[in-house]
């Protein structure tokens, strides 16, 4: 048995977080445990990677079940799996959502979760390159930045939003999310800023308190009389934790272990065989995530990154990049988008946008031949939930992922409005230079019996799921409001799971953010 103040399971955009700020008292004991492997792939540090990652690079490559509201329609759903977790494989968008979305939180019951209570911890984690104010931070871990690989095409879709009265917002995180942007990136120096690079790397050889394993799949946690003493690894390994076990290992890895380890629903556990430690109905409850849809145009010339799939234009980009920082490859692909409204009643947009620079760019989208662009949308406030559950208790068997997209009428009405505004904004006049037309939706989708058999075959997920270990402040909630589970002593929840309802937005800032509050707060209690 090796000993431990603290393990960490998940080495993902929480749980590097907190492993780095528990770890900065040399006298506490902090192990980090990832069931994937390092970050040494270069893919994971050019900000272009991101078109690697969602076929199948880093990625659990798990599925839905089939959505019996979408057709039955079987969802890839990327979940990942490396050092560095959602934020060495996404897109790198720096976005924390809406401030009422916390302050929804608090008034849940959730105090100290609202607007004015979190954003000390988005501050403290920032490391801004334009910003520095009420909103903004600067000598933080993790790199945000400015796009520095824009096409001249962004600018015609911003004054294609324009004509049809939606401003440009030169600052979605600060006083008003409404309009049009740049997306600021978790990026630094033109390469991807992940937790494990902004928050782990640093810290590799000089800091001996904390050990830092990849690799290393845990089978379930170790709970004696009611309270969490340690962690079993697959291999058999058994680790002991002296304060505490901090699961993050996100919004599907959380509960999947919770479950394997006889924390969940009772009789579904019991029906696999797995003996049955506490009975929590509300893990692996309450999934949400944004279902995103997308309208593909063509171009009428090389006026996006698509070229650059060709072997000697991407040796172009490849010496590009070497020699100046700049080019496709310093590209998230998807750095402009916005937020908009479906219901202009909306207490704040409840539509975002993402425009790809390219098509064919993520897994199960269409591609165009001679080049084309993507401009995707999602509806951000989902009133459908569903559920992730095991399968069978033999950990090597992938869960049962239930988003549960579309079971809400609301659900389909707003994302059909939304996936409409695509199509008005690729159809403006500043964008006429660029696009030839259009080829998905197209012009023989006109009802909304035609749009939502279009997005059963062309739709996927954001990549945003929250939910699945509530926190709040009842007794049904998996965690309570400092994130300890309840009715297990000594184990907390830290990641995007947690969430009661999912932000309007990425995801990825806040699960950092989550990271930086939960540290300090982990902190506290064990003083």
């Amino acid at each position: 048995m090796g000993g431990y103040d603290f393990i960490i399971i998940g080495g993902g955009s929480a749980g590097s977080v907190v492993a780095a700020r528990l770890s900065e008292d040399p006298a506490v004991r902090v192990l980090l445990l990832e069931a994937g492997p390092t970050d040494r792939h270069l893919f994971y540090h050019l900000p272009a990677g991101f078109a690697k990652m969602t076929k199948g690079i880093g990625s659990w490559g798990w599925e839905t079940v089939p959505q019996r509201h979408m057709k039955d329609k079987v969802f890839r759903y990327t979940q990942a799996k490396v050092l560095g977790g959602g934020s060495a494989i996404n897109a790198q968008i720096y976005t924390r959502g809406n401030a009422q979305d916390y302050d929804d939180w608090r008034q849940m019951g959730c105090a100290g979760w609202g607007y004015d209570d979190v954003l000390p911890y988005f501050r403290k984690a920032e490391d801004n390159d334009t910003y520095q104010n009420r909103f903004h931070g600067t000598g933080g871990p993790l790199g945000v930045s400015q796009p520095i690989a824009p096409l001249p095409i962004c600018e015609a879709y911003f004054a294609a939003a324009a004509a049809l009265g939606i401003p440009r917002n030169e600052d979605v995180n600060a006083e008003s999310q409404d309009g049009v942007c740049y997306y600021q990136l978790t990026q630094r120096n033109a390469r991807r800023s992940s937790a494990a690079m902004a928050y782990l790397a640093p810290l590799r050889g000089r800091r001996p308190n904390l050990v830092v394993r990849t690799g290393a799949p845990v089978r379930r946690l170790l709970v004696d009389r009611g309270r969490a003493g340690g962690v079993e690894l697959m291999d058999g390994t058994r680790l002991e934790a002296a304060c505490e076990v901090v699961l993050s290992a996100g919004a599907i890895g959380s509960p999947r272990l919770l479950q394997l380890s006889g924390i969940g629903p009772a009789a579904d556990l019991e029906g696999l065989g797995i003996p049955v430690l506490h009975d929590r109905s509300g893990v692996g409850s309450n999934l949400q995530d944004h279902l995103d849809l997308y309208c593909i145009c063509e171009l009428s010339g090389p006026f996006s990154y698509d070229r650059y799939a060709r072997p000697h234009w991407a040796a172009l980009a490849g010496l590009q990049y070497l020699l100046t920082r700049k080019g496709p490859v310093a590209s998230s692909l998807f750095e402009t988008g916005g937020f908009w409204y479906a219901d202009p009643d909306a207490r704040s947009p409840d539509i975002q946008l993402h425009l790809g620079l390219g098509t064919g760019i993520e897994h199960g989208v269409a591609s165009m031949p001679m080049g084309g662009i993507t401009l995707n949308s999602c509806y951000l406030r989902p009133r459908s939930r569903g559920t992730v559950r095991l399968r069978s208790a033999d950990p090597q068997t992938p869960p049962s992922i239930d988003p549960n997209y579309l079971q809400d009428p609301r659900d389909r009405a707003c994302s059909i409005a939304g996936l409409r505004l695509t199509q008005e904004i690729l159809a403006q006049a500043p964008l006429k230079p660029f696009v030839k037309t259009e080829r998905l939706p197209g012009p023989e989708v006109r009802t909304d019996e035609d749009y939502f058999d279009y997005i059963c075959t062309h739709s996927k997920t954001s990549h945003h799921c929250a939910g699945t270990c509530r926190m709040g402040p009842d007794p049904d909630a998996v965690v309570d409001i400092r994130l300890r589970l309840n009715g297990v002593a000594g184990l907390r929840v830290v990641d995007n799971s947690i969430m009661p309802t999912v932000i309007s937005s990425n995801t990825n800032a806040a699960a950092i953010m989550i990271g930086e509050k939960a540290a300090d707060m982990i902190r506290a209690d064990n003083a």
